[in-house]
This record gives structure tokens, C-alpha cells and sequence, in this order.
């Protein structure tokens, strides 16, 4: 059946391949070991993954200045062709970059994955990207507030790629681009309809997914995302193990493929969708199902939401005759109980009944209280899995963040608050500024730099502290908004609380036993938070606290009554 379709091609005609053929690689990897290095990001590692296999064809390098200019000011590469996120390879002004010069790319773990040839290195400018992209310079966006850790300068050159990153799991659903179209091709339709997904998938899910391949004669790539994804996300194991359950259960196997894909997402809303259409392509696919808020990293800090419901379907419809991927709108579906199935709302009869249960309501009223999901919203094999990976809220993390100016009286009501939560039978970690200075970042200055690196590895244990279902409780001055937020989203929204400790600097100065603020005011300090280095009071911290009419137990209480307002402590 196979053999008469053809599917549609890779966007720009060829799959690009930057994998070093094997006759060479050995002379290369043995040239590249006598070169300088850089460690790359995690995103920088899937991008380049995706570069190397023909993912983001016709793309075969990371952006250099003109291409990285036209796709923020039109959406479109030198040559013309759509291409609607930066792909960039940020650098710091340290590392050793020469123009001309070969460089090697390693990951976190020192492994060599490629040699670059720079053949450029260009400044670039963080609020130009996330106003022209993004379309906010708010620091609740992820990735507004990630770019705050990147390089000032992206570099750019030819590739080899001597070895992708190594995945150790789900390795029979890791297919590259050429070896996706391979399996399509094996089940022989030409229509193949792409499904996006960083999330479990529900009976909704299964009945649109259905209904569009029926449309179009077509079959299923079931496409999850199991690169970077909005922090917070159920983990792309969880996810991995339902898709298979369900595709394997509930599919016709000859109208569905289950395949990973290794993307880190931007959380780029509208032109996400569109980037979403052009790399489903390059898989095999001329159809792409747009959600509504497609690639929505969630609401700004004034709790509106960063995009409009429905505009990444009408820029993926703009432009889907010019990428030749057609856009099929998810329908809003109901079910109708009386009836035991789902519809299209718009074709509900008045004053029939309906059910519906929505993603806030699936966390707060199911998951988090260990109530397992109806089986008509979802699979009893997928209910069960996301029960056994999903205790209820309180057995899950939390962070509470304190920040303010040093003196403010953060670390005395975290010590009040760490006895108080023990008394609910919640495990407590501290972490103190002053104490991971003395024990995980000794030898780190007071620049911004440095502070802002002692943060984020404050943040990182915390973390993984939360990750594990534990309460981390962090006291650091943390001045600087992009870098909290860039812990707020290590953390996880949904599992971080911002307490800022709103205590007057005069106040702070009163307090001072240890008479920092006076060397700083006589110039015996230099660069000391409040005096002469500037605090950037959170706009919508959780809860803020007066230190001055209340004490540090009042203070300790507000803390405990939010946490169990929302679920992460059960009334003893």
C-alpha cells in the first residue's frame, strides 16, 4: 500500500543532515579533542539535534546575524522562506570565540557533540527578541526571564555533528525526522495529521484526533514534546507512558504513529503554532491540530493571559497555503452524558446536559486530592497513571521564596515557619543565602553576576527538593526580578510562593547588628544591596509581609494559612 503515496516534502525540498559520515568522524573527533570548547545549554543541545537531523530544515546552522534579523522583524530567513523563532547560539564575551576558528560544542557532561567553524559572532538585544517574538517583556514568560542567563553574543557557522545527545529512554519512539517519514510512508497515506502535545491526553484529546484523520483519510502522528516544555509540566515520562498506553489500546494501528520529539518549546504562542506546522513537516506531515492558546506559557504577572485563545490558529491559517501544512482548528468538544458521547459544542442542541471538566479542575479537584478521573473524560489506564505519578497536593513540593533587603527579617520568619510546617508533618529544607554562600558558592563575588549565580543554585536545590515532594523554604535579598522569575519557572509556577519581606531600609538599618549597612555608607562595602546597588521589590509577589506592625509568628501564620488555601498543607 506504501509504495504508490508520496508524502509531502521537507520544507525547503531536502531534509538537511549535519551528521559527519562515518569515514571522516574518527578524523574529526581526534582534530576536535586538540580544540578549545564550549558547554552548551539543554536547549542548545535539542536545537541542535533537531539542526542535525533535517528537524528545523531548511535551517542547517544556528542563525547568523541577517537571518536572525528578518525572522524577528518578518518571520522569514534571508531566503525567503518562513521560519518564525530564533534559532540562536548565545555565548558570553569569555568564552573563546575567534572568527574563522573551529570551536567544539560539549553538553553539561563534557561529551563532544560537534565542531562549529564561526564564521560569525553578533551582539544581540534581549527586549528586541522578547517584544518582537514573545510580544511582552514581561519576566513571568519563561523564557523572557531565561534569556536573562544567556550570553550577550550569538554565534554562528558550519556544523559537523559527531553524535547527537544520548537518550536512554523511549529509544524505539525516538525517530529522527527521515526515519518518521519512513514508518508513515510503510503505512501508506499521504494524509498525515500532526497532533502537538505537552500534556496527558484525555477522551477530548482521542476524539479529535480521530475525528481529523477520518476528515482527511488520513494518519495520526502523535507527536509529544519531550524536549523542553513549560516548567511545571506533567514530566515527559508520565506523558510517554499514557500516549503509548492510549495509542496502542484505542487507536487503529493503522491510522496512528506514536513518535518523540525533542523539541524545546519557547512558549511562543502564535508564532510557535506556525514553527510547530513547519517542523511537523519536515516529519511527514501536511496537517497540524492548533489548540486553542496553542503553546500558551500560561498568564503575565497581572494575571491575564499572554495570548489570545485563538490567535495562533489564525496566524497557522495565514500562512498554511505558502508552508503547505493546513491548519485543523481544535474543536471545543462536550460530552453529552445521556448519550455516552462527545460533539461539537456549536452542534449541542439547546437544554441538553453537558459535561466538561477543565485543566485547572483535572489538578485542583482530581489529581490534587487523589480522586481519580471519570472514565468518561479519560482512560482508566491514563487515570491510573496519572494517579500513581500525581500524589495529592499536600504530599507535593513547595517553594516558598523570601526576598528583601538584607536585615528585612527573612531568615527569622522562615526559621518560625520551618517548626510550624514540621508541625503538619511537612519535611522542611532551609536554604539560607548566607549559609549556601559558606557551603555551595564559596568564592563567588558580590556582582550581579555573582549574585545572580548564587541564586540560581539556590534555586536549582530547591528544585529538586520540590521535584521530590519536599518543602523548600529559601531566605536570600535575591534583588533582581529576572533572576527570581528565572527560579519561579526552575520551580514551577504552580509550586512556588514569592514572599517578600517589605521591611524599610531605614528599618533594615536599625536592625543591622552585624553593621553592614554602616560600611556600606562610608564606603567600606562596596556594592551593598539598598545603598549602593539597587533592590527590585517584587510587582506581584504572593504575599508580602510588614515586618514592622507584625511579628515574625503573625508573619509565619500568613504563610501557613496561604499553603493550606492552597492545598499543600491537610488541616491536622
Amino acid at each position: 500500500m506504501g509504495n504508490n503515496i508520496e508524502l509531502i516534502s521537507p520544507y525547503g525540498g531536502d531534509l538537511i543532515n549535519l551528521i559527519e559520515p562515518e569515514e571522516t568522524a574518527d578524523e574529526l573527533k581526534s582534530y576536535a579533542s586538540t580544540l578549545p570548547s564550549i558547554q552548551i545549554s539543554s536547549r542548545a543541545e535539542n536545537d541542535l539535534e533537531l539542526l542535525a537531523t533535517g528537524g528545523f530544515s531548511p535551517l542547517d546552522r544556528f542563525m547568523g546575524e541577517e537571518d536572525h534579523a528578518r525572522v524577528l522583524d518578518e518571520m522569514r530567513l534571508t531566503n525567503g522562506s518562513i521560519f518564525p523563532i530564533p534559532i540562536t547560539l548565545p555565548v558570553t564575551k569569555d568564552d573563546p570565540i575567534e572568527i574563522g576558528s573551529d570551536i567544539a560544542l560539549r553538553n553539561s557532561k563534557n561529551e563532544l557533540l560537534a565542531v562549529m567553524t564561526v564564521e560569525e559572532a553578533y551582539p544581540w538585544d534581549r527586549d528586541e527578541v522578547a517584544d518582537k517574538v514573545f510580544g511582552t517583556t514581561d519576566l513571568r514568560h519563561p523564557l523572557v526571564a531565561e534569556m536573562h542567563r544567556w550570553g550577550d553574543i550569538n554565534i554562528s557557522g558550519r556544523l559537523r555533528v559527531l553524535q547527537l545527545p544520548k537518550h536512554f529512554d523511549f529509544k524505539d519512539l525516538r525517530l529522527s525526522p527521515a526515519e518518521t517519514r519512513e514508518a508513515l510512508y510503510s503505512i501508506g497515506r499521504e494524509n498525515v495529521v500532526a497532533f502537538q502535545t505537552r500534556n496527558p491526553l484525555h477522551r477530548v484529546h482521542e476524539e479529535l484526533t480521530k475525528r481529523a484523520t477520518e476528515k482527511v483519510d488520513g494518519v495520526l502522528l502523535l507527536h509529544p514534546v519531550v524536549g523542553m516544555t513549560k516548567p511545571g509540566d506533567v514530566d515527559h515520562f508520565t506523558r510517554v507512558r499514557t500516549y503509548r498506553t492510549l495509542a496502542s489500546q484505542y487507536y487503529d494501528q493503522d491510522k496512528i504513529l506514536l513518535a518523540l520529539l525533542p523539541l524545546a518549546m519557547r512558549l511562543a504562542g502564535p508564532r510557535e503554532a506556525l514553527w510547530h506546522a513547519i517542523i511537523r513537516r519536515n516529519y511527514g506531515a501536511n496537517h497540524l491540530i492548533v489548540g486553542r492558546d496553542h503553546a500558551g506559557p500560561g498568564v503575565d504577572s497581572e494575571g491575564k493571559p499572554f495570548y489570545g485563545p485563538y490567535d495562533a490558529q489564525e496566524l497557522v491559517a495565514q500562512y498554511e497555503d505558502e508552508i503547505g501544512v493546513k491548519m485543523v482548528p481544535f474543536q471545543m468538544l462536550v460530552y453529552l452524558p445521556e448519550e455516552g458521547r462527545y460533539e461539537e459544542i456549536n452542534m449541542v442542541p439547546e437544554g441538553v446536559e453537558t459535561s466538561s471538566i477543565s485543566g485547572t479542575e483535572v489538578r485542583e479537584d482530581y489529581l490534587n486530592n487523589g480522586r481519580i478521573l471519570p472514565d468518561w473524560f479519560t482512560r482508566p489506564e491514563v487515570a491510573q497513571i496519572l494517579a500513581e505519578s500525581y500524589p495529592p497536593r499536600h504530599m507535593q513540593g513547595v517553594c516558598a521564596w523570601f526576598t528583601g533587603l538584607s536585615g528585612a527579617g527573612k531568615s527569622t520568619i522562615a526559621s518560625v515557619l520551618t517548626v510550624m510546617l514540621q508541625e503538619y508533618g511537612r519535611q522542611v529544607t532551609v536554604l539560607d543565602g548566607d549559609v549556601v554562600r559558606t557551603h555551595l558558592s564559596k568564592g563567588l563575588g558580590f556582582s550581579k553576576e555573582g549574585r545572580d549565580t548564587n541564586i540560581r543554585r539556590i534555586g536549582y536545590v530547591a528544585s529538586e527538593i520540590v521535584r521530590h515532594g519536599g518543602v523548600a523554604i529559601c531566605a536570600a535579598v535575591s534583588p533582581y526580578r529576572a533572576t527570581r522569575n528565572d527560579v519561579r519557572n526552575m520551580v514551577g509556577g504552580d509550586h512556588y510562593v514569592e514572599v517578600f519581606v517589605d521591611t524599610p531600609l531605614e528599618v533594615c538599618e536599625q536592625r543591622d547588628v552585624k553593621g553592614l549597612y554602616a560600611k556600606a555608607r562610608s564606603g567600606e562595602i562596596k556594592g551593598f544591596t539598598g545603598i549602593d546597588d539597587p533592590y527590585e521589590a517584587p510587582n506581584n509577589a504572593e504575599i508580602v509581609l510588614d515586618t514592622v506592625n507584625h511579628t515574625p509568628e503573625e508573619n509565619a501564620h500568613r504563610i501557613v494559612e496561604y499553603m493550606m488555601q492552597k492545598g499543600f498543607i491537610r488541616p491536622v
